[in-house]
């Protein structure tokens, strides 16, 4: 979800534009597809397993603006600071007029800070706290106008045998959980919109009017704040406005650049989970709403289940999220998919990084022989530990970070490359 434009204000599309639609994407998109088939492994030798990944970025379809841009972007970074087994996966999801320079901007610098920061290994949270504030201050000083442009940011960090897994937006990661005869999906972020009643009282508490384009249109009630759930929305979801005005419409409550939206609480804090790996793990998935839209977690992690080659997967998720976007509304998202298969992963460590310790202070942290993949192109089970509010506070960068294994609070307020 983006600006006032965005998902809430799209329309039933009739069955001859359906159509036409899907014959485009048969004929085009599908070489885009099978263009970007790239299957790749990284090894990570502390705890004998192996990552093998692939990646497909599909512009959307605007029928307004048959010519816009992918304002997607993705990174994948292995052997972080020189060290086999330190990798990093991200999607960015730009949005608003200068969206794409915004995605753009962050996959370059994000990876960047991370990479140079040697704290990195002592204290992967402060790490990524740090450098999304850092490259968010860097956007706002930048060239790029990110008034009202900007992205979100889905990350994550492969330190050993754990994961650390930054968000700031709705586009999401998901793990696969083997139990029993079963793959359950676990999300390893919570989307950041006003459908999260933490998110709704900090965003309220700086000043934001939460309302749908009707109710801010007058065609609703305005004083009815209940907007049911994100799986149940009308296509007409809960969006943030400044107390006179009828912009910016962010349906985000976290992001990267957006400088209008921060005056009313829309923060660049990352809330960050921490996931151990195990053998039950079978493999992640990094990918911007445009996936998750109208797939839900668990409709992703059985697709992706399906295949032997996550290439196929790949092309499969995103061909079905196409699909429904055309269905149900009058145009389709950008769409941008990481699939991160854990193959070979054991209890056992041998060096490096020690199965034992969530602080990885033993990893080796030199600074050569890295290799970066990037391309242009946005809990149920989660315990939700929130963190408490007070007049001198509310519009601080005020965050709490979540995970189903480790809950961490974020204080913070303040090589050789390969190109697809």
């Amino acid at each position: 979800m983006g600006c006032s434009h965005g998902k809430c204000c799209c329309v039933k599309s009739s069955s001859l534009d359906r159509d036409s639609r899907k014959t485009g994407f048969h004929h085009s998109h599908r070489k885009n597809i099978l263009a970007q088939r790239v299957l790749k492994h990284v090894s990570v030798p502390s705890h004998n397993f192996v990552l093998e990944y692939t990646f497909l970025t599909l512009r959307g379809y605007y029928p307004d603006s048959l010519d816009k841009q992918n304002q997607d972007n993705f990174c994948i970074r292995t052997q972080i600071q020189g060290n086999p087994n330190i990798h990093f996966f991200g999607v960015f999801d730009g949005h608003g007029q200068f969206g794409s320079q915004c995605s753009n901007f962050v996959r370059d610098r994000l990876v960047e800070k991370l990479s140079n920061d040697p704290a990195l290994v002592d204290d992967p949270v402060q790490a990524y706290d740090s450098a999304f504030l850092a490259t968010n201050h860097e956007l706002h000083t930048s060239d790029i106008d990110d008034s009202m442009s900007g992205t979100t940011g889905i990350t994550v960090l492969v330190i050993g045998d754990t994961l650390y897994v930054a968000n700031v937006g709705d586009s999401r990661a998901v793990l696969a959980v083997k139990d029993g005869d079963q793959i359950v999906a676990q999300d390893l972020s919570s989307d950041q919109t006003p459908f999260r009643r933490d998110e709704y009282e900090r965003v309220k508490l700086c000043g934001a009017r939460v309302l749908s384009v009707d109710q801010v249109e007058g065609l609703k009630d305005p004083s009815i704040q209940h907007w049911g759930n994100e799986e149940s929305w009308d296509g007409d979801p809960p969006r943030l406005w400044l107390p006179n005005g009828m912009y910016p419409g962010t349906a985000f409550t976290r992001s990267l650049g957006d400088r209008l939206a921060e005056t009313i609480g829309v923060v660049a804090t990352p809330e960050v989970s921490i996931v151990r790996l195990t053998p039950n793990h079978l493999f992640f998935v990094v990918a911007s709403d445009g996936i998750f839209e109208f797939l839900s977690s668990q409709t992703v992690v059985d697709m992706t289940a399906k295949f032997t080659d996550p290439r196929d997967a790949c092309a499969a998720i995103t061909e079905e999220s196409y699909k429904l976007w055309l269905e149900l509304v009058n145009r389709t998202d950008d769409i941008t998919i990481i699939i991160v298969q854990i193959k070979g992963f054991s209890n056992s460590s041998t060096s490096g990084v020690e199965s034992s310790e969530v602080n990885v202070g033993t990893a080796m942290r030199t600074r050569t022989g890295t290799s970066e993949i990037s391309a242009t192109t946005d809990i149920d089970v989660y315990r939700s530990v929130t963190s408490s509010f007070s007049d001198s506070q509310s519009c601080q960068h005020v965050a709490s970070t979540r995970s189903p294994d480790t809950v961490v609070h974020s204080q913070s307020c303040q090589r050789s490359t390969e190109s697809v």
